[in-house]
């Protein structure tokens, strides 16, 4: 089956982004992992426009280039961790036009959210698994929540709890067990 590969997806652009870190933080915790090989996906490195396929994604007939250069990204992996900030109780607007760019890629496959936000992002979160429902990913039930107020020294410099050290091995122990799950479904 070869070694699981997991995208750590992260769902902001904007200048100034506090997930940057928060994404780096998740891909140095996973570098210790021996079950998966984790890679960040940076949206700002994948510059689509807003949806511009005149199919719909699950008929998987991609017009553009840039469309099926995403696709075939999202196709190489066997789950995705998201690094979600929430805006005004949601996604932000590039994850969920990144999400809505492919379909069969993001099928049967495993799917764990870190958030983050003045209430831990957990409504953007929410958000996300219902997105993440309808693409068929299963999503796994540990969440990391990160406080703007709590985890953030100024609102912007990212200095997580030593609690989350704990919760992030659970997901990654969870998203590792659904993605091979998914891989013998796939097959």
């Amino acid at each position: 089956m070869g070694t699981l590969k997991i995208a750590v997806i992260l769902g902001s652009t904007r200048p100034g982004r506090n997930g940057k870190q928060v994404a780096d933080w998740v891909v140095d915790r996973a570098g210790a992992r021996t079950g998966a090989e984790y890679e960040l996906v940076d949206l700002a490195d994948w510059p689509l426009p807003f949806m511009d396929e005149p199919m719909p994604p699950s008929f998987g007939q991609y017009r553009h280039e840039h469309t099926r250069r995403w696709a075939a990204k999202v196709a190489e992996f066997d789950g995705y961790v998201f690094v979600t900030p929430e805006y005004n109780r949601s996604i932000p607007g590039v994850l969920k036009n990144a999400l809505d760019f492919a379909y069969a890629e993001w099928n049967n496959k495993a799917a764990a959210v870190v958030s983050y936000g003045t209430v831990g992002g957990v409504r953007a979160a929410e958000h996300l698994r219902s997105v993440a429902s309808a693409l068929q990913l299963a999503h796994v039930h540990q969440q990391l929540a990160f406080s703007l107020f709590t985890d953030f020294e100024n609102l912007s410099l990212f200095k997580p709890g030593p609690q989350h050290d704990a919760a992030a091995t659970t997901m990654f122990e969870e998203i590792e067990a659904w993605a091979t799950a998914m891989r013998t479904l796939r097959d």
